[in-house]
């Protein structure tokens, strides 16, 4: 695998969304329309928004746009055109790839969404380091698994049920996880006790990411 595969693959996914920009702003629309909701509904009753209650809407949001936004990784991908992929790259490249561009358009969307959600909804955040941290660490993840999962489930006739069964066990100990990171940045405690809960996100975010290095050439064979 040549670093400059990577870097030609990573473009080609940069170019088509580019071509294809109504994907990308249906997905704006998409976390835009979904926190307006939520400032419609917390409006007339804004004592009921605790934070806890503010920090799990925010990363609702954040889930399903990742699931919106990478599910079609592979689907959107024609037979045609994967074989003409085979003929030119490894596959190791294009998994990586895939992870990087997806978890780069997940940090681009989970930092509009956080932008935006704190605008219109304020915000109780304390330790506004470490929420940022849970977020990327959360988007990596979700990037990285959701890659994954679509690539397994494109080999499938109904790969919008496969991938919603394959993905939910691994996405929700690391939703968990992230969740627990962010309340300890919502009540401003000391990083310290943060650490097991980082160091698990990261360990998650690196096994996934071999793992997709390692088993995707086998994959990718079929």
């Amino acid at each position: 695998m040549a670093l400059q595969e990577v870097k030609t693959l990573i473009w080609k996914e940069i170019t088509l969304e580019w071509r294809q920009r109504y994907a990308l702003s249906g997905m704006l629309l998409y976390v835009v329309s979904t926190v307006f909701i939520c400032y419609l509904s917390f409006n007339l009753k804004r004592n009921e928004l605790t934070p806890i209650v503010w920090n799990t809407l925010l990363w609702i949001i954040l889930l399903f746009t990742a699931v919106n936004a990478i599910a079609r990784s592979f689907a959107q991908e024609r037979h045609a055109r994967l074989l003409y992929y085979y003929t030119l790259a490894s596959p190791q490249a294009i998994i990586l790839s895939k992870i990087i561009y997806n978890t780069l358009l997940m940090l681009a969307l989970a930092g509009i969404g956080f932008g935006f959600y704190t605008f219109v909804m304020g915000s109780p955040v304390v330790d506004l380091g470490l929420y940022l941290i849970s977020i990327v660490l959360g988007s990596v993840g979700f990037a990285s698994v959701l890659t994954l999962v679509s690539g397994i489930s494109s080999k499938a006739e109904n790969s919008g049920t496969l991938m919603a069964v394959l993905s939910f066990p691994i996405i929700l100990p690391m939703l968990l996880m992230t969740i627990r990171l962010a309340k300890n940045a919502l009540d401003g405690l000391d990083r310290s006790v943060s650490t097991d809960e980082i160091s698990t996100l990261l360990a998650i975010d690196a096994i996934v990411i071999t793992l997709s290095y390692l088993l995707f050439p086998y994959l990718w064979r079929s």
